[in-house]
């Protein structure tokens, strides 16, 4: 059986006007809704300790990936 890849997500914070920096890559957590696993994640990657007025995005790993590997290409 091939080696499949955990679900998970991809964490980045604002930290500028359009300035994103990547915090975390965490797994997702079996059993949750989708909404309820992304609201998971950033509770994982802050500890539990995000502050207001901090903004966080929550990325499907699966899409990074994907938008990693076609960064810079044109399509023919």
């Amino acid at each position: 059986m091939p080696n499949v890849p955990k679900p998970g997500y991809v964490v980045p914070r604002q930290v500028g006007d359009d300035q994103w920096r990547l915090v975390v890559d965490v797994d997702r957590k079996p059993g949750l809704t989708a909404r309820a696993a992304r609201a998971q994640a950033i509770l994982d990657t802050t500890g539990g300790k995000a502050r207001p007025g901090e903004n966080y995005r929550v990325l499907p790993r699966s899409e990074w990936r994907l938008a990693s590997e076609t960064v810079g290409t044109v399509p023919r």
